[in-house]
């Protein structure tokens, strides 16, 4: 990591890195924090981000690719814990989300399961949260950040 910062950014040049983490919601905290650390006593000025979505993708029983709710929040979670723990500021996430009533990602407030896949399934590429469950994410993400949740 420091080798590739230093190669894209060897003046250092403020916002120029954006690195994003992408390691699942039971691993993020624990393999994140050595490298903020090592970056950061590096000096390295990069913005950090989180992409809480494809680290936790995984293929439900009857075949359709799918993501669940907790384990993205889980994710987001762990990142945040992780940027604090080593006084680092959590920059960004990333997230693939619809205003559309789909059933793409599982759980949530509607609890969706692997049955509810097929209900309304429209992506062709990734699945994204729904209406609902965006929302939800939102208010969890904003006590991450207050410390309120």
């Amino acid at each position: 990591m420091l080798e590739l910062c230093e190669v894209l950014n060897p003046a250092r040049t403020p916002g120029r890195i954006t690195l994003i983490s992408r390691m699942g919601a039971d691993d993020v905290e624990a393999r994140l924090r050595p490298i903020l650390r090592s970056v950061t006593d590096a000096q390295h000025p990069v913005v950090w981000a989180c992409d809480p979505m494809h680290g936790n993708t995984y293929t439900a029983p009857n075949g359709r690719k799918t993501r669940h709710f907790d384990d993205i929040v889980r994710e987001i979670a762990g990142f945040v814990t992780a940027h604090r723990a080593e006084g680092t500021w959590p920059g960004g996430i990333h997230v693939e989300l619809t205003g559309d009533n789909v059933t793409e990602c599982l759980g949530g407030a509607d609890d969706l399961g692997d049955n509810d896949l097929d209900h309304r399934y429209e992506t062709i590429c990734d699945p994204r949260l729904n209406g609902r469950q965006s929302l939800d994410l939102a208010f969890r993400l904003a006590e991450l950040l207050t410390g309120t949740g």
